[in-house]
């Protein structure tokens, strides 16, 4: 099958499509399909994408790691007061919770598991040449930026903790 020179710019644009933009197609697919759940959760990452935009100076766009940084963060919050709710026993309050946070999940990437955090942190100590406790602060610092979104911080550290001692 050909393709005609002149389409090819837009199916590069709508195959290269940037997280927000996804988020942006999400939410009128949502209301197209009647989903509240789901507009809702988009609509509320789509609020705090735009606080982001508007924070600093002028931008068009936001990266898609940064987008990535707010939606893990809603994910996280969601959870954690999905736990909160079910604690005081309200459990229809959690589901709207945990709903959300799954909408969050499909936008954010694949979760590492233990044996794949353990191999990454165990090459970024290599890779940093750390053998002790006084050199976790650069395994960290590379460990954050080279694992945003993939795995929690608090594993992270945890692991490092574990792997320098």
């Amino acid at each position: 099958m050909t393709v005609r020179p002149s389409i090819v710019p837009y199916i590069n644009r709508y195959i290269a499509m940037s997280l927000e933009q996804q988020i942006s197609k999400g939410i009128m697919e949502a209301m197209k399909a009647k989903d509240t759940a789901r507009l809702s959760a988009l609509r509320n990452a789509k609020k705090y994408i735009i606080e982001a935009k508007t924070a600093g100076p002028e931008i068009a766009e936001l990266a898609d790691a940064d987008v990535l940084k707010i939606i893990s963060k809603l994910a996280k919050q969601g959870a954690d007061s999905a736990a909160l709710f079910r604690e005081k026993g309200r459990e229809d309050l959690a589901a709207e919770e945990l709903a959300q946070v799954a909408v969050y999940q499909e936008y954010l990437p694949k979760q590492l598991s233990v044996e794949e955090l353990t191999a990454e942190v165990r090459a970024i100590i290599a890779e940093v040449g750390a053998s002790s406790m006084k050199e976790m602060g650069k395994v960290m610092g590379v460990a954050t930026k080279r694992l945003a979104g993939r795995a929690d911080g608090k594993e992270v550290s945890a692991k490092v903790r574990e792997l320098l001692a």
